[in-house]
């Protein structure tokens, strides 16, 4: 049995991202050991300031909201949570469902694309959620305007779909899809990283679109420009060796350069939910298995530098990186050293403040971090 309160506290803590949380947890062994051993790990690693770690009581403050609202919570390593997700690189630590959390056990398709969707692609999302959900799929999505919003309704025909928001779990947004955000809650899931009450920001969606694509075993794009979040989505999807599929359209229309670029990358082509079917197969009707978490089939061991060695190596890791994120497998390839020992050093420098985690098995340099 979990300590729920430290488990949240652990997951809220500055610093602490879905990587480094799950590196506390295998080294500590519980949540309450690693927030006691925090300080010093932070200091050793040359961070300047304290660390800001929640207390139990505003954890219990939460843990009651998210109850108060209908919801629950679901921590990473427990039955509960959902097995896809956590294969994924970096896995929420903690995630608030509304609704039934059963249906995050289940095999599903998550359904993206454009905002601005065209009449057509609004229909033809509908018609293939609501095929998909009629073979038992449950059908996963944003929330989103356009393509999202129609890919749910299709879906909810059937009362299988679970919608990933940006914000807290008790916020509607956009606002005019607060009465469907409510009636999934109703008759499916919906799903929050974030704390109640947390207004959605920009930084907030791709964090929500791994989300997405983690609880999925494909991610289908119906419209989308080339640079938009589906993208995005797509992207995270095939670096959790995920399927991707894309409905083709005009070169003419934006809204279609997106899709088409990923079939000439490979993504499968379709029209159908039928097309999605054939291509999943007996992934649709076995029972998703526990893996190894992808991006981590090493790099969990002990570091493997001396202390002068390990010296020189965080400061080349550090001259590598920049505020643009990078892949860590790229890193590790650039650095040409040991996985244990790039993701060693990348852990210390999270403590530090110096790196941020991203979606996608990403680092970024935090501003004025430099080596």
């Amino acid at each position: 049995m979990i300590d729920a309160p430290d488990r949240l506290r652990l997951a809220r803590t500055e610093g602490v991202g879905p990587v480094t949380y799950r590196r506390l947890l295998a080294r500590f062994g519980t949540a309450a050991a690693a927030i006691e051993g925090l300080p010093d790990l932070a200091r050793n690693a040359g961070r300047r300031g304290a660390l800001v770690v929640p207390d139990r009581a505003s954890a219990e403050r939460e843990i009651e909201e998210v109850g108060r609202i209908g919801a629950e919570l679901l921590y990473f390593g427990t039955p509960a949570y959902p097995v896809l997700l956590a294969q994924t690189a970096d896995p929420p630590p903690v995630l608030a469902v509304a609704g039934d959390a059963a249906l995050l056990q289940r095999p599903a398709v998550a359904l993206v694309g454009a905002r601005n969707a065209s009449g057509n692609g609004r229909r033809l999302a509908e018609m293939i959620a609501a095929d998909l959900a009629a073979a038992g799929v449950v059908v996963v999505s944003g929330l989103a305007r356009g393509i999202d919003a129609a890919a749910h309704t299709g879906a909810l025909t059937q009362g299988v779909t679970v919608a990933c928001v940006a914000g807290g779990i008790d916020i509607a947004y956009p606002p005019e899809n607060a009465a469907l955000q409510t009636r999934i809650g109703r008759e499916g899931a919906v799903v929050a990283e974030m704390p109640p009450g947390t207004i959605a920001q920009a930084r907030h969606f791709p964090r929500r679109n791994r989300v997405i694509a983690g609880l999925s075993l494909g991610v289908v794009v119906i419209e989308a420009a080339l640079k938009s979040g589906s993208l995005i989505t797509a992207r995270l999807a095939t670096e959790a060796n995920r399927e991707v599929f894309a409905v083709p359209g005009s070169p003419l229309d934006e809204r279609c350069r997106g899709g088409n670029a990923l079939l000439r990358d490979g993504a499968n082509l379709i029209e159908s939910a039928a097309d999605v079917l054939s291509v999943l197969g007996r992934a649709i009707s076995e029972p998703v298995a526990p893996g190894v978490p992808a991006g981590f089939a090493e790099g969990w061991g002990r570091p493997d530098l001396s202390s002068s060695d390990r010296m020189r190596a965080e400061q080349m890791v550090v001259e590598l990186l920049g505020p643009t994120p990078v892949g860590v497998d790229d890193l590790i390839r650039r650095c040409q050293l040991t996985a244990s020992s790039v993701m060693s050093i990348l852990f210390d420098l999270e403590l530090a403040g110096r790196v941020e985690t991203l979606p996608g098995h990403r680092v970024a340099l935090v501003a004025g971090q430099g080596g």
